[in-house]
């Protein structure tokens, strides 16, 4: 936590995996968390959890109509244990068939509440381009009457970013609730041995052997560095997404900005985690003039919170300075704030971030992390009994 800390984070929400065990993980961190916390359900648990705890066969297995109809039942226990809606890594289980995840989307608009997912296809090769994964994303909203956000349009969209905007914006306006978000880096970062690295990754995602780091070591791989960590197993960077499209999304209007962090090892994992906010604030809005300070504000802090106030109300007292409010606040210094984490260093903290409070305390004061502060408060629908 200390790292998204020192980069102004007040609010963690895991919205794309999501996690089967919504009531114990909300348990886990009562209470002993510096920031506010949030989950949805999961969708690969309840998929794995229908094939019998088989995980190969959960990524790769198409599901029976029974098996379907588990799953809808498992996410159903999940939603109703306060989870803000349902994750779904749709592009790390390639067995799922779109009919199989049109029922899930069928089975959260009942409730209401949002499918958070990673798109099906991630590049440029039709028929599994990002075009076609964001059309059924779209559709699968519009035909349910549900509503989905699609995350990271950055390292799903790749060349394609700018169609896929125009096409999200469109079905927006047109009414169909469909929203996204982009980390301002021009690397990914996943795990070696997901489906997206099968036989074709290179072709598919326009890239090659020497795009790949592995995050233990910083080594750029080769095709046998590359088999050998594969069958090991591990964290990766993938240095794919082009930087004028990253910047065009970071830009647009209807595009919040996120982080996409995962939790450090030994201090290594992408630098988004430590340095996605500040660096917003200090490359793209003061350094390359991308887009408005207070445009950058609203993209990380109140377009966030209108995307969840309506299933969970607390979100109306957040993201927004005013009577009223939460004080979930970061002050920091227009004039010096920049993001330190690199991808050699990438646990470095944020400069030009001085405070950070959550729900009215200090966590972050001059720079260094307040001792034994655990104000986050969790963000939660309220559990059905």
């Amino acid at each position: 936590i200390a790292e998204p800390l020192r980069n102004g984070v007040t609010t963690a929400l895991e919205l794309e995996s999501g996690d089967g065990r919504v009531d114990e993980w909300y348990a886990q961190r009562e209470g002993d968390w510096r920031i506010n916390f949030g989950i949805t359900m999961s969708y690969g648990s309840a998929r794995t959890a229908a094939f019998g705890g088989d995980r190969r066969a959960a990524v790769y297995d198409a599901a029976t109509p029974t098996q379907i109809d588990e799953i809808q039942e498992t996410i159903t226990l999940g939603l109703a244990q306060g989870a803000l809606g349902l994750g779904i890594g749709l592009q790390y289980i390639p067995g799922a068939s779109r009919e199989e995840i049109f029922r899930a989307f069928q089975t959260v608009a009942v409730q209401g509440l949002t499918v958070y997912v990673h798109i099906r296809y991630a590049g440029v090769m039709e028929p599994e381009s990002s075009i076609a994964a964001v059309q059924e994303m779209i559709a699968d909203a519009a035909g349910s009457s549900g509503s989905v956000h699609i995350v990271h349009i950055g390292s799903s969209g790749l060349q394609q970013i700018p169609a896929l905007l125009d096409m999200i914006e469109t079905a927006h306006d047109g009414g169909v609730d469909v929203t996204t978000e982009v980390y301002p880096y021009t690397a990914a970062s996943t795990g070696i041995q997901a489906a997206i690295f099968d036989p074709g990754w290179r072709e598919r995602l326009g890239a090659d052997y020497a795009d790949i780091e592995w995050v233990a070591t910083g080594e750029r791989l080769d095709s046998v560095s590359f088999q050998a960590y594969r069958d090991q197993g591990g964290a990766i960077i993938a240095h794919i997404i082009p930087k004028d499209e990253m910047e065009y999304a970071i830009g647009h209007p209807a595009v919040m900005i996120a982080s996409d962090g995962v939790p450090f090892v030994n201090g290594r994992a992408h630098p988004r985690g430590a340095g996605s906010f500040a660096r917003v604030l200090g490359r793209y809005v003061r350094e390359e003039g991308v887009l408005t300070l207070m445009d950058a504000i609203r993209k990380v802090t109140l377009m966030p919170a209108i995307r969840l106030e309506s299933v969970v109300p607390m979100m109306s007292r957040k993201g927004r300075v005013s009577v009223g409010a939460d004080a979930d606040l970061t002050i920091f210094n227009p004039a010096t704030v920049l993001d330190r984490a690199t991808f050699p260093e990438p646990a470095q903290a944020s400069a030009g971030i001085p405070h950070v409070l959550v729900d009215g305390q200090f966590v972050v004061r001059d720079g260094d992390l307040v001792e034994g502060a655990m104000p986050g408060q969790p963000i939660r629908r309220r559990p059905i009994s």
